[in-house]
């Protein structure tokens, strides 16, 4: 089988007959051919085939009510107590509270509320103390008035549909309904978007030698069938977005080559989320120890990702991160908005 990947580009002197990468600020002239066996050759953009063609170039659909044609912002908000990026700043209710309200302030185009840990080693949390850490966060977030989407991060169907009736808009599922096939279910009957991620294994045990056959291929494989499955269901393609996983079952190479061959991921013909903030890879290459150090680093893998036309980026620092891409954009594409 092949595969092809589009060779995202931002210059301004843009060769006639270059096609737009899923109706974004990126184009592309040519791809890779990839296999099994390795990268195979470059090819220009006319002769992908028309299915594969067309799944890159596809104008997304808006998401939540918003254009994918600029990045976009998710911000992660922890209410659990043992997070590896805030060490539980936010599980008392009141302080996520006040944290929500300065993410949607900040520019959070999406909030999402994760009452369990899925950092390496953490433990399943019980159904209803996930609920009672997250649903009272929502209905508060709601009551003051933020009027950003958000969205609940859980692999559970009890857990989501209280976040649901709570005010939630949103799934956000690190197993793609691998853990409890009820959520699929849900999610299709009350009709609201789901983000889809790979993981290899559980957290618990997910980082205990992580090892793959091609890490790319094999992720861009699991999540087409992922995507196959939630449309079998009743899901379809234009509320699903994908996430490959950064730091789930991955090691830091396997981190670096799904980051360096994110644009495939386009050929699935969903918005793609890149999940990368904070996480133990860059702090590892960049020299921070301390999760709360590795915004700069943060920053580096988020351009390199919208470098790649990556719509969403799921984010704990949203003024810098804002304020980065909207740096990006005024000096790559003359944006000023």
């Amino acid at each position: 089988m092949e595969y092809f990947r589009p060779i995202a580009m931002t210059d301004p002197a843009r060769p006639e007959g270059a096609l737009q990468l899923a109706g974004g600020w990126c184009w592309f002239d040519r791809a890779e051919v990839l296999t099994r066996e390795g990268p195979q050759r470059t090819i220009p953009a006319s002769e992908i085939p028309e299915e594969a063609r067309e799944a890159l170039t596809a104008l997304r659909p808006d998401f939540l009510g918003m254009g994918l044609g600029r990045p976009r912002i998710m911000g992660v908000l922890n209410v659990t107590p043992d997070s590896f990026s805030d060490g539980g700043l936010f599980a008392e209710g009141a302080a996520a509270r006040e944290q929500g309200l300065s993410m949607a302030l900040a520019g959070a185009e999406i909030i999402d509320i994760g009452g369990e840990s899925t950092r390496p080693g953490a433990a399943d949390v019980a159904i209803a103390e996930e609920t009672d850490r997250t649903a009272p966060v929502i209905a508060a977030l709601r009551r003051a008035g933020v009027s950003a989407p958000i969205s609940i991060d859980t692999r559970k169907a009890a857990v989501a549909c209280a976040a649901l009736d709570a005010g939630a808009a949103m799934v956000n599922d690190v197993s793609a309904f691998a853990y409890d096939a009820a959520l699929g279910h849900l999610v299709a009957a009350r009709e609201v978007p789901v983000c889809l991620m790979h993981a290899q294994g559980v957290p618990a045990t997910m980082q205990h030698d992580p090892r793959y056959a091609n890490v790319l291929l094999d992720v861009y494989d699991y999540l087409a069938e992922c995507v196959r499955e939630a449309e079998a269901v009743g899901i379809p393609r234009a509320r699903i977005l994908v996430d490959p996983g950064i730091g789930f079952g991955k090691n830091l190479e396997h981190n670096l080559a799904l980051l360096r061959g994110l644009s495939l991921f386009h050929g699935l013909g969903c918005g793609i989320l890149l999940g990368a903030s904070r996480k133990r890879f860059i702090g590892t290459i960049g020299g921070a120890e301390t999760a709360a150090d590795r915004g700069p680093g943060t920053i580096a893998v988020t351009l390199a990702g919208i470098a790649q036309g990556v719509q969403w980026h799921r984010v704990h620092d949203i003024g810098e991160t804002r304020q980065a891409i909207r740096l990006w954009q005024a000096v790559t594409a003359g944006d000023m908005q």
